[in-house]
Order: C-alpha cells, then structure tokens, then sequence
C-alpha cells in the first residue's frame, strides 16, 4: 500500500537524522502501529481528528524523540501514565524490546484499544491496565512517561507515588512551560516531594509540526 510504504520511509529517514536506533522490524511494527491508532481512533476518540500533520509523525516519531534524552535499559520499569492511545509507550516499546512498559489509562475504552493494539502488534514487553495511579500499590517505576495535558506540578504528585529514589519524569508537553515549572519546584519546597531539578528540552528545529513543543525531565 503506496501510504504504508511512505510512512515507513518518512519515518526510517527522520529516525536516522535523529540518531534514533530501530530496526526494520522495528520500522514495521511502528507502522502498523500507526495504521491501527487510526483505525481505533474511526471509533474511538484517541487522538484529534484534524490532525496538521500525518500520525506516523505527530504521534509516532514525537514519542521517539524521548529516547534522545533517556537512555531505556534492559528490565527498566517504565509506566505511562495517561496513555490513551498508547502514545508514548506503545512506540517505546516496539523501539525497545526488552524494556518493560505499564500503560495506564483512567479511561477504560482507551485501555480496551490498546491491549487490541498491543496484541496485533505481538508486544511482549508491553502491558495496558484500566487504573489511575492511585491504585498502584506495591509497585515502582524507573521512570514515568507522560504525554497529558495535566499540569506538570500534578503530574509530579503521580509520579511521586511510584518512582523510585533517583527516577525520572519525562513529559512531551507544549505551550510556555516556565510557569508550569516554577509551580512544580514551589510544590518540592512546601510538601519535600518531588521534583528537585526539571530540564527543559525544545524540539522545535527538528520538524515546525513540533514548534510549540518540549521534553520536560523533572528528577527524584
């Protein structure tokens, strides 16, 4: 299918400029991937409708890019916390295999689509329950990956509950972040939580689809 085959080339030739290491299987997964969030999102509400950009990029590609700021390791315990549609943690772990990835959603339909999707795809390192953070008990986490729109002084209290000393919270976030940032920091101060350093990365030069966009890294 002449769309499969240029998604697969776009994506192989950004994956390369970037530096981002994945296999041809592994190009192919993530295409397949990409065909079928949008068939899930013809009825369920995934991600937009109206997208200014193909999803092999503004979803698929913009997950990725997590990878050039953080290293995933073999047994490192990954959750992805408000996952949706799967994003980011469906194309993380297709990118790498033998880390392991807990996707969570609140929603519950959303869950329903991405075990779907997890099971097409054949993932073994990537499981999808219907939870809120909350109710993890018992469990911790490596690092917490977010692409949600909450701000990032409550996405610091989530992570708070299940990361361990010295973890790490990574959000693909958009908008202007400094003020989202000193509330995190003022939070640390009032309540001895985390976080206590955010960096912030821009990844607007690498394509204008991600011109508002950044990589938020608070750390434990």
């Amino acid at each position: 299918m002449p769309q499969l085959k240029d998604d697969l080339t776009e994506l192989q030739s950004l994956c390369t400029q970037e530096a981002i290491p994945v296999t041809p299987s592994q190009l192919q997964q993530l295409v397949s991937y990409a065909a079928l969030l949008e068939a899930w999102n013809l009825k369920i509400n995934l991600i937009s409708r109206k997208e200014d950009a193909p999803v092999i990029i503004k979803h698929i590609f913009h997950s990725l890019l997590i990878s050039r700021y953080h290293t995933f390791k073999k047994d490192e315990k990954v959750l992805d916390l408000g996952t949706g549609g799967g994003l980011p943690g469906i194309p993380l772990a297709i990118a790498f295999p033998e880390t392991k990835f807990l996707l969570v959603d609140a929603t519950g339909k959303k869950i329903t689509a991405c075990q779907a999707m997890i099971k097409e795809l054949g993932l073994k390192n990537a499981v999808a329950l219907h939870t809120r953070v909350e109710e993890l008990k018992g469990v911790v986490f490596d690092t917490v990956l977010s692409r949600q729109v909450a701000q990032l002084e409550q996405l610091c209290a989530y992570a708070a509950r299940v990361l361990k000393p010295g973890g790490r919270l990574i959000c693909l976030k958009g908008g202007n972040l400094e003020h989202e940032i000193s509330k995190a920091l003022a939070a640390k101060k009032e309540h001895n939580g985390f976080p206590a350093k955010v960096e912030l990365h821009a990844i607007s030069s690498i394509t204008p689809f991600f011109s508002e966009k950044k990589i938020v890294i608070a750390f434990g």
